[in-house]
């Protein structure tokens, strides 16, 4: 499986075509999507179509670092011209009349689309099985979940379907996956990617990022999309970065900080074992690890549980029936039609989230439940500021255990919540956080490390996670058939 700087070689030196990539890829994606179900929309004519502008922009001594290698999307972003669901029956027939701010930056760049990724429905979910379009299988084991709700991103890079693939980051959504399908992940500090476009789920908290093979393709395609955006109002004014600047930079003097709460009790012992031999290797090549402690981390899902759904059932509140969307077939007024339209097109997750919010937002608990929330919030990003004035980054595992089978935990939502338990705090403070490969557990399921750096600390994070890779090979295993 190649990397992008190995596509982008073979494209500046006449060796391929984007056209020829392309259709590589679609091959791939119509031999293995059936049984992994990661992407809801393929369209060869409208990819081919861009492949072939890019190859002209190539002749023309136009080309990018990575015009003509081509990219998926996950179906959050709205794309011109592509259906755009959000794995939601209520946007089944969707078709977005303009590009997501994400979509615009690699079209600029010139890189064709693939595709769009399945996902959980509104990207509520933490296994990938909540999609109206069903869910999606695990390429290292297709009894296993992807996790989610980037679950189709992880499962396309991981299988070979496509080199690199956008992805978003509420509570966890590119890391979990990421780890669970052996791959990397990264999620910049909020702010850094622009929200235009991207279906929102709980606005204070999601971030868009990428998806690729190693850091160094992170690296390439984050600094692609990210950049300021004057149509979002969290959009950070910061000048643009290349992430890859730093990539080669020794590890002598990094120090590492290592939170006792992550490596407290729930920890799985393959997971514990592979992340030890991580650090071990970070020790190797120069890295210092110092103790530090996260107190209030251990009230980060019970604190993100009621935040996330409250902005979302503010959100989803769009989705009624009268402007885009479903709309339910028979219905005798105004009210009965939202009634019966939000409960066609919603599932059962997104119905829970949605009422959960509007409980903690009504009058009576609205001081009682969001705003203490919002207080433990504030006190969740003090510890990281804390623990960020004795080391550089942070790590532990990203999640608890290797990939769960499909359908273990789909009917206790508590134990659903509790996968992304080392991941949402990184959310809840703003920062960017990352998951590498790392090992393979007892069942031969992936691994993953998570990297969590102090505000727009994303090159330090990528350099921490390439000079890693250099140094070992997990970034490089393929799941067996792909």
């Amino acid at each position: 499986m190649s990397t992008l700087t190995e596509l982008a070689t073979r494209l500046n030196a006449g060796e391929a075509s984007s056209v020829e990539l392309c259709q590589d890829y679609l091959a791939r994606i119509a031999t293995h999507n059936p049984t992994l179900n990661a992407f809801i929309t393929v369209d060869a004519d409208k990819t081919l179509a861009e492949a072939r502008a890019a190859d002209a922009q190539r002749a023309a001594g136009h080309a990018g670092p990575l015009t003509g290698v081509p990219i998926a999307h996950k179906d959050i972003f709205c794309t011109e011209g592509w259906r755009t669901t959000c794995g939601s029956k209520m946007l089944a027939n969707f078709v977005s009349p303009y590009d997501a701010h994400v979509i615009h930056q690699f079209k600029a760049a010139g890189m064709p689309s693939l595709g769009k990724l399945n996902m959980d429905e509104f990207a509520m979910g933490s296994s990938n099985e909540t999609s109206f379009f069903g869910p999606v299988k695990n390429p290292w084991d297709t009894a296993a979940v992807p996790g989610g709700s980037s679950g189709g991103s992880a499962a396309a890079v991981a299988a070979g379907l496509c080199p690199v693939a956008t992805a978003t980051d509420t509570g966890g959504s590119i890391r979990q996956p990421a780890a669970l399908c052996g791959i990397t992940g990264i999620k910049p500090s909020y702010g850094r990617v622009s929200r235009y476009g991207m279906i929102a789920f709980a606005s204070s908290l999601d971030q868009g990022g990428v998806m690729a093979r190693s850091a160094a393709d992170c690296a390439l395609a984050l600094s692609v999309m990210t950049g300021h955006d004057p149509r979002d109002s969290t959009s950070l004014e910061r000048p643009a970065e290349d992430y890859t600047r730093d990539l080669n930079r020794p590890l002598a003097g990094l120090r590492i900080g290592l939170p006792q709460e992550f490596f407290a009790a729930g920890m799985a012992p393959d997971v514990a074992a592979a992340v030890e031999a991580a650090l071990t290797e970070y020790r190797k090549l120069g890295a210092t690890t110092v103790e530090v402690s996260l107190p209030n981390s251990s009230l980060s899902v019970p604190v993100y549980y009621v935040l996330a759904p409250a902005e979302a059932s503010s959100n989803l509140s769009r989705f009624d029936g009268v402007r885009y969307g479903h709309r339910t077939a028979e219905y005798a007024d105004l009210t009965e039609m939202y009634e019966k339209t939000r409960a066609e097109g919603c599932g059962a997750e997104v119905e829970r989230r949605s009422l959960i919010g509007a409980y903690v937002l009504s009058h009576g608990y609205y001081d009682a439940y969001y705003i203490q929330a919002q207080k433990i919030r504030r006190l969740i990003a003090n510890d990281f500021t804390e623990a960020f004035k004795v080391c550089d980054v942070i790590m532990g595992p990203t999640t608890p255990t290797t990939a769960f089978n499909l359908g273990e935990k789909a009917d206790d939502p508590v134990q659903m919540y509790l996968s992304d338990i080392y991941t949402i705090a990184v959310n809840l403070a703003g920062l960017p956080g990352m998951s590498v490969p790392c090992g393979l557990g007892r069942n031969g399921r992936p691994i993953g490390l998570q990297i969590i750096g102090d505000y727009f600390a994303e090159a330090k994070m990528l350099n921490c996670a390439h000079q890693y890779q250099l140094a070992t090979d997990w970034h490089t295993r393929v799941p067996g058939g792909f």
